[in-house]
C-alpha cells in the first residue's frame, strides 16, 4: 500500500470513527493493511457503542426517549453481522410464526411477583390485625422483627423538610438501600408497592375497553415524571412538611389495607378512574417520584433483565406486557448495540417479557454471576 493510501486512511477513519491520531496500536495496524484497521475501529467502536447505551438508560430514566444508533460505531461488529443476516433472511418470518404459534402460555414470572406483592403486603395487616409484631408500621416505614426499615423516598422526603440529615433515619434508609441497590431498585414497583397490583389490574380493564374501541390510550410527555420528583422535593423544602406523603397511593393504599380505609382512597380511585379511560399506567409511566427514586438506585444494581439478540425474532411481543415498554426499545428490529445488552434501570423487573418471549431472548441475569458459576 502507496504511503498517500495509508494517510488517506488515517484521516478518513480518525474523522468518521473518532480513533485518536497518536494510537499506537492504530498505527502500527495502518501498516498491515485496510482490512486490520477496520477490525480495530470497530473493537473501539463497540467499546463507545456499551458506553453510550448505559448513558442513553440513564437519560430514559429521567424521561428522555431512547436513542436510536446512527453510526456504524455505535453497534458492535458482532451485532452488526446478526442485524445484517436478519435484514437478508426471509426465512426468519416463516421461523417467527412457528414459533408464536408453538409457544405455550407463561405466567409463571407474574404470578411469583402477585404472590410475593400479595404476602408482604399481608405480613402488614396480620402483624397489626393479630398485634404479632413481625411486620409493623406501613410500607412508608416499618420494622421488621426489631430492624427499622424506611422507604428511601419518604427518608429523603422527611430530610428535605428538615433540612438536616437524621441520625435515627440513616439506619432503616441504609438497610433498604442496600436491599433495593442487590434486587433492582424499580423491582419494589412491581413486586411490593401496593398501587401497583391495583394499577396492573386497571390496566387490564383498559386493555379491554380499548380493544372494544370504548377508549384510546393517551400519552404524555415521559419528563413529567422528573419534574414532580423536583417539584415535591422543592415542596418540602419550602414548607418542612412531607406534602408527597399527603398524596402518595402507595402509602395511602398501604395504610388503608392495615388500618381501615379513609377519605383519602378517594384519591386512589381517581387515578384508577382516570387510567382505565384516559391513560393505562399514568401515575406508575408519568408521575410517581418514587419510581425515580428506586430507579435512580437500579442503575448500579446486579440482577437484570438481559436481551439476547441473535435469537430474537423482533414480533414485539414484549413490548406490548411490558409495564414500562420504552426499556425494550432495544428489542426493535436493527436498534441493539451489542449481541446482549442488559435492560436499563427504568425496567421493573416485572417478568413479564421474560413469560411472553416466544424464543427466550429475554432472560433474569445476576450481574457476574455467570462468569463465576
Amino acid at each position: 500500500m502507496a504511503d498517500i493510501d495509508r494517510d488517506m486512511l488515517l484521516d478518513i477513519y480518525t474523522r468518521t470513527m473518532k480513533v485518536n491520531r497518536t494510537d499506537e496500536k492504530f498505527r502500527s495496524l495502518l501498516m498491515q493493511g485496510k482490512v486490520a484497521v477496520m477490525s480495530y475501529v470497530a473493537g473501539v467502536g463497540s467499546e463507545v457503542g456499551r458506553v453510550g447505551c448505559f448513558v442513553d438508560q440513564i437519560k430514559v430514566l429521567f424521561g428522555w426517549d431512547p436513542a436510536k444508533p446512527t453510526q456504524p460505531e455505535d453497534i458492535s461488529p458482532a451485532a452488526q453481522k446478526i442485524h445484517f443476516y436478519k435484514k437478508g433472511n426471509r426465512d426468519l418470518i416463516a421461523e417467527k410464526l412457528h414459533a408464536r404459534a408453538h409457544a405455550e402460555p407463561s405466567h409463571k414470572w407474574r404470578n411469583r411477583r402477585w404472590a410475593t406483592l400479595i404476602f408482604a403486603n399481608l405480613l402488614f395487616v396480620l402483624s397489626f390485625a393479630l398485634d404479632i409484631q413481625i411486620l409493623e408500621g406501613a410500607l412508608t416505614a416499618s420494622r421488621f422483627v426489631g430492624f427499622h426499615l424506611i422507604d428511601l423516598n419518604s427518608a429523603l422526603q422527611v430530610m428535605l423538610a428538615h433540612k438536616h440529615i437524621i441520625n435515627n433515619l440513616l439506619i432503616g434508609t441504609g438497610t433498604v438501600l442496600v436491599l433495593w441497590v442487590l434486587l433492582g431498585g424499580r423491582t419494589f414497583c412491581s413486586w411490593v408497592c401496593p398501587y401497583h397490583l391495583l394499577a396492573e389490574w386497571a390496566e387490564k380493564l383498559h386493555l379491554f375497553l380499548a380493544r372494544k374501541k370504548l377508549v384510546t390510550d393517551q400519552t404524555m410527555d415521559r419528563r413529567l415524571r422528573t419534574v414532580f420528583w423536583v417539584v415535591f422535593a422543592l415542596l418540602a423544602v419550602l414548607t418542612g412538611y412531607t406534602v408527597y406523603e399527603a398524596i402518595s397511593p402507595t402509602g395511602i393504599v398501604s395504610r388503608a389495607m392495615i388500618y381501615g380505609p379513609g377519605l383519602a382512597m378517594l384519591w386512589v380511585l381517581a387515578l384508577l378512574f382516570f387510567e382505565v379511560f384516559f391513560s393505562r399506567r399514568a401515575w406508575c409511566r408519568y408521575a410517581c417520584p418514587i419510581g425515580l427514586t428506586y430507579g435512580v438506585v437500579g442503575i448500579v444494581s446486579p440482577l437484570r433483565i438481559k436481551y439476547k439478540l441473535d435469537d430474537c425474532f423482533h414480533e414485539g411481543d414484549c413490548r406490548k406486557v411490558c409495564l414500562v415498554p420504552h426499556v425494550l426499545d432495544t428489542v426493535i428490529k436493527g436498534r441493539a448495540v451489542d449481541t446482549e445488552v442488559a435492560i436499563g434501570p427504568d425496567c421493573t423487573r416485572c417478568g413479564l417479557c421474560v413469560d411472553t418471549c416466544p424464543t427466550g431472548s429475554l432472560t433474569f441475569e445476576v450481574k457476574g454471576l455467570s462468569k463465576i458459576m
